[in-house]
């Protein structure tokens, strides 16, 4: 197989690999907030944005 066709499902491969044991080795959600809040009518907590 040539490596043009191997890259994409290597990465793909990699990055599920990666997703999964992110999720398998943390036990609770993160409290971090939503990176991009499109849509859910929250504001920012944090960051130079919040004027705390």
């Amino acid at each position: 197989m040539k490596l043009s066709r191997l890259a994409p499902w290597l990465f793909w491969a990699l990055l599920i690999m990666g997703l999964s044991y992110d999720f398998a080795a943390t036990d609770k959600p993160r409290a971090e907030p939503a990176m991009l809040a499109m849509g859910s009518g929250k504001a920012a907590a944090g960051g130079h944005c919040s004027g705390r």
